[in-house]
């Protein structure tokens, strides 16, 4: 029987771990094969990394950006037993096995911090470099890695310019997740071409990967990448929900999604200058708020109907 008040899932660090745990957003300068042209070049469409940098990773060595990230979140009173280096720029483990070891070692050497979270994409992973986590946290740190899905659909993701299938998203969830390692995903919600019944069965697809986080988050089209170009000359392939739509969309999705896969995130933001900010300043927790609000008002929950009629069968995934 679920239990009140929580409709879906959060996600918490304290709830895997038993302890308080902070994230340190770490650029370990590597590249993106989607940009460097080992499977194509111009990146993702909708992409523009510098929008997802704090201040205090640039030009900075990786130890120096640690002590940086931890001295952030003390000013802002935030309190943690120890910290994970958060690698988050670009592709994560795109680079040869002994830079990997090289640069991760430099943030695990550094006081405080007890394990890693790597940002990286389906394609950049192999057999070697999952071992080598996997070796990690046999040694007792705690390391995590999440894949940007963005989209379950191959039309989508060709249309971004993605560079991979979600055939490769499905061997590299569960190759990882093979080795325990806790897996988790990035959704894009509102890309070019997607309808809100394609991107409510998005989570029936979801369900068939041993994914134990997803982080959800509305497109933003970002000022000077190639999908502002198509936003301005096909508007109409783009759903562009407000708030309170998305929140009512967002609440299909989840009664779909598996009830054990944590929400990290429920929506992204940026800083004004990278984008139009059509939400205006409406914060993350007020989000939350509306999308707990809206759950309880329709009497429903994270997984009512996993198990009910399979829209995927409806779409070619």
């Amino acid at each position: 029987m679920r239990q009140e008040p929580l409709r879906y899932t959060p996600f918490s660090y304290r709830s895997r771990y038993g302890i308080r745990l902070q994230r340190l957003t770490v650029d370990g300068g590597f590249s993106c094969p989607n940009r460097d042209g080992t499977v194509g070049t111009g990146g993702c469409t909708f992409c523009d990394n510098a929008a997802f940098h704090p201040a205090y990773t640039r030009g900075k060595s990786i130890p120096e950006q640690v002590a940086a990230g931890i001295a952030f979140h003390k000013a802002r009173g935030r309190k943690a037993d120890g910290y994970l280096a958060y690698f988050q720029a670009y592709s994560n483990t795109h680079a040869p096995l002994d830079m990997l070891r090289a640069r991760y070692g430099e943030a695990l050497a550094c006081p405080g911090v007890r394990g890693l979270v790597i940002g990286t994409r389906p394609d950049c992973v192999d057999g070697d470099k999952l071992d080598y986590l996997a070796s990690l946290r046999a040694e007792g740190y705690i390391v995590e890695v999440e894949f940007g899905i963005e989209s379950v659909y191959d039309q989508t993701l060709r249309r971004v310019n993605r560079g991979h299938d979600f055939a490769c998203t499905r061997k590299a969830v569960a190759a990882t997740a093979e080795r325990g390692i806790p897996v988790g995903g990035h959704l894009i919600v509102g890309l070019p071409g997607e309808s809100p019944e394609m991107i409510v069965a998005e989570a029936l697809a979801l369900n068939e990967l041993p994914l134990s986080l997803l982080k959800v988050h509305q497109l933003q089209v970002l000022k000077g990448t190639a999908m502002e170009a198509e936003f301005h000359a096909h508007p109409e392939a783009f759903l562009r929900l407000g708030p309170d739509a998305y929140i009512d969309l967002l609440a299909d999705f989840l009664e779909r999604l598996r009830e054990d896969i944590a929400i990290g995130r429920i929506a992204s933001s940026v800083p004004p200058a990278f984008t139009d900010a059509p939400w205006g300043l409406l914060k993350h927790e007020a989000l939350v708020r509306s999308l707990e609000a809206r759950l309880e008002e329709r009497g429903t929950w994270q997984g009512r109907l996993a198990m009910g009629h399979n829209l995927s069968q409806d779409h070619d995934f």
